[in-house]
C-alpha cells in the first residue's frame, strides 16, 4: 500500500493519536503538509511527485479520521506550497498556528520541521509534536504497529549509558572507524511517545541519541550501499577535529554531498554543514524499509551519524543542512565498553 486507504490505516492513526500523542476531548490538533509547488511537477521526476502527493493525501486522510474520532477537538488540516529543500522555515502562518496547537502532525516532504525555529517555538509553547509518517506505516507488522511502551524502556536505557559516557566509537565490518567526545551531552529518548508539553520527534519511532562534542570526531564513516536513497557504491567521509574532511565514492550521492559541503571553501554555512552533529541508535523491531531515512534509523541494532546542525538538539552548530548516515549491523562503543556489537544490544 503506498495510497492512504482510509478504512485500512484507521486503526493504526486512531493508535497514533491516543498512544503515541495522547490526543484528549477539547484539545486543537493541526496536521500539516506541503504539496508540489508547479515548478516541482514539471522539473521534478515523477517518483518524487508522486511520494509527496501520497503523504499529502495522507496528512489529509489523518485530519478526516481524527474529526469523526474526536468530534470535541478543533482539527485543522493545513497544506502549504513546498519550500523546496530541508530544515527550511515553513512561514509565519504555518509557525503561528503550530504555537497555537496542543497537538502537531507534520506530515512534510521537503521542509523537515526537526530542525527549525517553527518545530522549536511550538515546543517551548507546549505543543506535542510528531513529525515525518507514510501510509505504509501504519499497516499490521509495520514500525507504527508496535509495543511502544517496549521501545520506550529499552530507548531509556540506551539513553541513560550515553548521558554516562565521555568517549564514543562507532565501528562497522564495512570499514566505518570513528572516535568522538560525548562529555556534558545527555542521552536523549524518541520513544514515539509524546503524550507530554513540549515533547517531539519523529514517527515512526525508536531511537536514543546524543550530540556530540563539537570539534571531537576522529576517523571515517562509511556508508553503505542501499543505505541511503539512490546509494548503488559505498561512501566514504572522513572527519578530522570534528568535521567533514573528505568525501569519496557515493556516486550521485556522494556528488550531492560533495555539492552540499563544498570542501574547498572555508566559509559558513559550508563549513558548519560539515560538522558531526549526531549519534543515533535505533530501537524499534518493527522498522525494515531502508529506503526511507526516517524509518531506516529506527531500525534495531544500527547506528546513525548525521552531519550539519546540531542546534536544534543541544548542540552549537546552527546551519541550514542536517543529514543522516545509517549504519547497519553497527558496533558502539562507550568510554571502551560495547554496548551494540555487530547490531545485538548488550545491554
Amino acid at each position: 500500500m503506498a495510497w492512504a486507504d482510509k478504512d485500512a490505516i484507521r486503526s493504526g492513526v486512531l493508535n497514533l493519536l491516543r498512544v503515541n500523542m495522547g490526543l484528549e476531548a477539547g484539545e486543537k490538533l493541526l496536521v500539516i503538509s506541503d504539496p508540489p509547488r508547479m515548478h516541482e511537477w514539471l522539473e521534478r521526476d515523477s517518483a518524487f511527485v508522486i511520494r509527496a502527493s501520497e503523504r499529502t493525501c495522507l496528512a489529509k486522510v489523518i485530519g478526516e479520521i481524527a474529526k469523526e474520532a474526536f468530534p470535541n477537538c478543533h482539527v485543522e488540516f493545513l497544506p502549504y506550497a513546498s519550500i523546496g529543500a530541508r530544515a527550511t522555515e515553513p512561514g509565519e502562518e504555518v509557525a503561528q498556528k503550530m504555537s497555537e496547537a496542543d497537538v502537531v502532525l507534520a506530515i512534510t516532504n521537503q521542509s523537515s520541521m526537526s530542525h527549525t525555529d517553527a518545530r522549536a517555538n511550538a515546543s517551548r509553547a507546549g505543543a506535542r509534536i510528531a513529525t515525518a509518517l507514510f501510509p505504509e506505516m501504519f499497516v499490521p507488522g509495520g514500525p507504527m504497529d508496535v509495543d511502544y511502551f517496549a521501545v520506550s524502556n529499552e530507548t531509556k536505557k540506551i539513553a541513560e549509558r550515553l548521558s554516562e559516557a565521555k568517549v564514543a566509537s562507532v565501528r562497522s565490518r564495512a570499514g566505518t572507524e570513528i572516535t568522538f567526545g560525548l562529555s556534558g551531552r545527555p542521552g536523549e529518548v524518541d520513544d514515539g511517545l509524546y503524550r507530554e508539553k513540549g515533547r517531539w520527534g519523529n514517527l515512526p519511532s525508536g531511537e536514543a541519541y546524543a550530540v556530540p562534542v563539537e570539534e571531537t570526531a576522529e576517523g571515517q564513516l562509511i556508508v553503505e550501499a542501499g543505505w541511503a536513497r539512490d546509494l548503488r557504491t559505498p561512501l566514504t567521509l572522513t572527519f578530522r577535529k570534528g568535521y567533514v574532511v573528505d568525501v569519496k565514492g557515493g556516486d550521485k550521492v556522494g556528488d550531492q554531498v560533495r555539492e552540499i559541503l563544498q570542501l574547498g571553501r572555508n566559509e559558513p554555512p559550508y563549513t558548519l554543514r560539515r560538522n558531526l552533529a549526531e549519534l543515533g541508535v535505533g530501537t524499534n523491531p518493527n522498522a525494515k524499509n531502508v529506503s526511507n531515512l526516517v524509518e531506516a534509523e529506527k531500525i534495531k541494532g544500527t547506528v546513525h551519524l548525521a552531519i550539519g546542525d546540531n542546534a536544534h538538539m543541544g548542540g552549537r552548530v546552527t546551519v541550514d543542512y542536517h543529514r543522516d548516515f545509517v549504519i547497519p549491523r553497527a558496533t558502539l562503543i562507550l568510554d571502551g565498553d560495547p554496548i551494540l556489537q555487530d547490531g545485538k544490544l548488550l545491554i
